[in-house]
């Protein structure tokens, strides 16, 4: 397995990936399947905000990361947001580490200075991944949304990077 930038061709195997994780309810509140286009409209404005791909030795996406913008106001521009989604196929192997890691180097190499998420409190392997990949879980929105009638919690995790802190 290997980590590279995502492609224009990689936007069906993403989208496929994440629609997994739409279907199962256990990663994010969207609840309408993303199509192909969407992922290529995300893969086309990489240059801030980049789209990782975890491939196998055939070159088959089976996980994807990505950064995205935290908040509109300059003061925020260091901070980024993300995601992880890896294939069902290929869970619970240790490979999310991989993604992730890679992930955290691109945001360094980037510039951000802290990179953030919110995971659903009962994601028990999300949760573990960030820790083992250096982020602190600071703190519990409670109810911070409905998800088909069920108010979710969710662990709000960061990991910063100290050599890129504003002055």
């Amino acid at each position: 397995m290997r980590v590279r930038l995502a492609g224009p061709r990689d936007a069906v195997s993403i989208a496929a990936i994440y629609n997994q994780g739409i279907e199962e309810r256990s990663s994010t509140f969207e609840t309408h399947p993303r199509t192909s286009a969407d992922m290529l409209d995300r893969i086309r404005s990489m240059e801030r905000y980049p789209v990782l791909v975890l491939v196998d030795e055939a070159d088959q996406v089976v996980g994807w990361a990505g950064l995205s913008s935290y908040r509109a106001r300059a003061c925020y521009d260091g901070i980024a947001d993300f995601s992880i989604y890896l294939d069902r196929s290929v869970r619970g192997q240790g490979l999310g580490k991989l993604l992730l890691q890679s992930l955290l180097e691109e945001a360094e190499a980037r510039g951000f200075w802290k990179v953030l998420s919110r995971i659903f409190t009962f994601n028990h392997a999300s949760i573990a991944l960030c820790k083992a990949c250096g982020f602190r879980q600071v703190g519990v929105y409670e109810k911070h949304a409905c998800l088909e009638g069920r108010w979710l919690d969710c662990a709000i995790v960061e990991h910063l990077f100290p050599n890129n802190q504003p002055a």
